[in-house]
């Protein structure tokens, strides 16, 4: 479970040692790091505005995002065949906002873990594709910098996601994506949250975690 990368961007880790691949729990791992970081920095502010782009607001999308990891970490764990795993949690309106971060530490630590384990020929339902672990992996560090850009915009900073990491779930899920533009820009135009030059602004997107 390892990707190529070409160079090591700020903030990840170097992948000249020991060789050309770097685990996709060591990205997910930086990833995570990262983005709490810049959540971290807005945690005295308005958390009751909207997301950027979004119709929820950041406060509730930081519950997604929390929930949505933990999800994949249950799928790869249960591996349903055609379903959403039973898994109910509850989360506490009066939380402050560092609590939740906590929170998104725990979930992203758990997908980790579960990523690391889980062996390489476990496959899992999702309903934009049945996945393996590299692909909840993949998909987990998507969420983790989708949503991180929406909150950080809403709040008034410039958060942006390394071109390593940005490189990777863009070959992984997103066989589509456009050539010619930075990775975090691809990612972004392809999560419909900016336009590229030459190309609109997408009202409709998914991403394909089957493995191929």
């Amino acid at each position: 479970m390892t990707v190529t990368p070409a160079a090591a961007p700020h903030g990840m880790p170097d992948p000249k040692t020991p060789a050309t691949t770097l685990p996709w729990t060591d990205l997910l791992a930086a990833v995570t790091d990262d983005c709490l970081a810049a959540l971290l920095e807005g945690a005295g502010q308005d958390w009751s505005r909207n997301a950027h782009g979004l119709d929820w607001t950041c406060r509730r999308t930081l519950d997604h995002l929390a929930l949505g990891l933990t999800g994949y970490a249950g799928l790869l764990i249960a591996r349903p065949d055609d379903r959403y795993i039973t898994l109910f949690a509850s989360l506490d309106p009066e939380a402050s906002v560092p609590a939740c971060l906590d929170g998104l530490r725990i979930a992203a630590s758990l997908l980790t873990a579960t990523v690391r384990d889980a062996p390489a020929e476990a496959r899992a339902w999702h309903p934009w594709g049945h996945s393996d672990p590299t692909g909840f992996a993949a998909m987990g560090i998507t969420e983790l910098a989708v949503h991180t850009y929406d909150i950080t915009r809403a709040l008034g900073s410039s958060w942006t996601l390394p071109d390593l990491p940005s490189a990777a779930v863009l070959g992984r899920l997103f066989a589509d994506a456009p050539p010619g533009h930075g990775p975090f820009d691809t990612l972004l135009w392809c999560t419909g949250r900016i336009a590229l030059p030459g190309l609109a602004r997408r009202a409709v997107w998914q991403w394909d975690g089957t493995v191929r």
